[in-house]
């Protein structure tokens, strides 16, 4: 006998005793059960990541809201910025306006004085001259009388 031939009887004898101790079947068994965990796996992986693109869309979608908000916020930011702005160009025209018009009464005034200074001293200086041309001309009481005369007309004409 031969060495093939014990070497054939040995795996024979082997497989028989696998197969005995039924371990063709613990291993399909073992195959199957590492089969169905890895499509556990597989399924679960396939939820998470259903879950997490979900979760991008959420993301996704605040951060446009957010950007439309902040958008908004802007634009409106803008408008009260040129409104307030108009306010306070419009008020700037109404300071300068009244201060224009105060300038204006301050100059009517000083005018308005000025010529009564003016005509206040032309009038003491007519009365002046007058008084020393008629007491040049006009000798002694009635000078006096046509000085007094002429004083109270002028007084009555001014007033």
């Amino acid at each position: 006998m031969d060495a093939t031939f014990w070497v054939g009887a040995a795996f024979i004898l082997f497989a028989g005793i696998l197969f005995y101790f039924k371990v063709p079947g613990m291993m399909a068994k073992a195959l199957d059960e590492r089969a169905e965990k890895i499509s556990a796996d597989l399924e679960q992986a396939r939820q998470l990541r259903e879950e997490a693109q979900a979760l991008l869309a959420t993301y996704e979608r605040k951060q446009r809201d957010a950007l439309a908000e902040a958008e908004k916020i802007i634009a409106h930011a803008r408008e009260e910025a040129l409104r307030e702005a108009e306010i306070a160009a419009k008020k700037l025209d109404q300071s300068i306006a009244r201060r224009q018009q105060a300038a204006l009464d301050k100059i009517a005034l000083a005018e308005t004085q000025a010529e009564a200074e003016i005509r206040d001293a032309a009038i003491d200086i007519a009365i002046t001259a007058t008084s020393a041309i008629v007491a040049q001309q006009v000798k002694g009481d009635r000078a006096d009388a046509l000085i007094a005369v002429a004083t109270t007309d002028l007084d009555r004409y001014l007033n």
